[in-house]
């Protein structure tokens, strides 16, 4: 079973998408408008606070207002989430705490961006089950206007790369050199992963498939500097 749910920010696309998905795989799908609960957050945040909140702030409670929704449901109806992070975000921490990282598993917390695509290009390879504009949009978290993936992170391809050298192959920061990528890129990476354990020790269980996933396993420092 599957929800969906616009805010102001999202795209007609990605409604139409997700309902085409959902009637190719044979899943049912509810459209649930967050916007007016956005509203009443945002009006509540005019009284907390004295300046207007921060862009970070109206972007992640969206994430929020959905996670809210979705353990709400699941309580009511007695099921599980499945949370939809990549390990490309997971590592990096471009995911929302007790937000989109809100669930009981994370199926492809193990698989890096690159490797969704690939895989949804096999899911495709007899029939177009996901439908191609999925696919050929620019990825998009879409919780402000005109966003996209990578104003806020490098490429995935690069992105992909780095942390393949760094997780599967523990090199160390110094190590990592890829042809034409900015050593300040690579730096940028490292850190993003150190500081973002954190929230990975909250995330949901992660369905292992690689020698280096996330997990009980990693055993990585978060309250001191290392």
């Amino acid at each position: 079973y599957t929800l969906t749910m616009p805010s102001p920010f999202s795209s007609t696309g990605s409604v139409t998408d997700s309902q085409q998905l959902a009637k190719n795989l044979g899943i049912s799908i509810q459209d649930i408008e967050i916007t007016p609960l956005l509203s009443t957050y945002n009006n509540t945040f005019n009284t907390l606070f004295s300046d207007k909140i921060a862009g970070a702030t109206e972007e992640n409670i969206q994430a929020r207002i959905r996670g809210n929704l979705l353990m709400a449901y699941s309580n009511q109806t007695h099921t599980l989430v499945l949370t939809t992070g990549n390990k490309s975000e997971i590592a990096v921490g471009y995911c929302t705490l007790y937000g989109d990282m809100c669930g009981a598993l994370a199926p492809i917390g193990d698989l890096y961006k690159t490797t969704v695509y690939e895989l949804a290009d096999y899911i495709n390879r007899d029939q177009c089950r996901i439908p191609e504009s999925i696919i050929d949009k620019p990825p998009s978290a879409e919780l402000r206007p005109n966003q996209l993936d990578q104003d806020a992170l490098p490429p995935y391809p690069i992105l992909d790369d780095i942390l393949t050298q760094l997780l599967e192959h523990q090199k160390s920061q110094a190590d990592i050199h890829i042809k034409g990528v900015d050593p300040e890129i690579i730096d940028w990476v490292y850190q993003a992963v150190q500081r973002n354990e954190y929230k990975r020790k909250q995330g949901a269980p992660i369905l292992k498939v690689s020698p280096k996933s996330f997990g009980v396993g990693r055993r990585m420092l978060i309250s001191q500097h290392y």
